[in-house]
């Protein structure tokens, strides 16, 4: 479980042109670091594992965006259907992100894979989100 006050999450499009700021950072988030790594039947050897390349990184938490002003929040520039709109739209127009997670050595360059959500009895919107690295060439 992450429990650093200094974690914070940002996603921005356009070089910072505009800045969404995760307003409740989730308990934990997922990475996944794949490789490409093959194993090849031989004659005489068996199979043999041969390493390959580093695949792309891909990151996913889950966590919930408020209707309400509670003491924990770290943004409280916007409310549930704003942040909602916000990652709408830049989904939509498929514009690259960039990901950073304060604390930790996450800085990518990414795009949404997926984006749910669900609106609680209370007015509260929980959502997963999973992103994966682009390599900007």
């Amino acid at each position: 479980m992450i429990n650093d006050s200094r974690l914070n999450i940002y996603l921005s499009v356009n070089n910072r042109e505009q800045i969404l700021k995760i307003p409740v950072p989730p308990p934990e988030f997922s990475v996944s670091k794949p490789h490409s790594n093959g194993v090849f039947e031989t004659v005489s050897a068996g199979q043999l594992n041969l390493i390959g390349t580093e695949q792309l990184k891909a990151i996913s938490w889950s966590s919930f965006f408020p209707v309400r002003d509670y003491p924990f929040l770290r943004d409280r520039n916007d409310k549930a259907w704003g942040y909602l709109y916000t990652i709408d739209v830049w989904y939509e127009q498929k514009l690259p992100m960039r990901l950073i997670i304060t604390g930790t050595p996450i800085n990518m360059a990414c795009t949404i894979d997926d984006f749910q959500y669900k609106i609680k009895q209370d007015g509260d919107m929980w959502y997963s989100i999973s992103l994966s690295e682009i390599k900007l060439i």
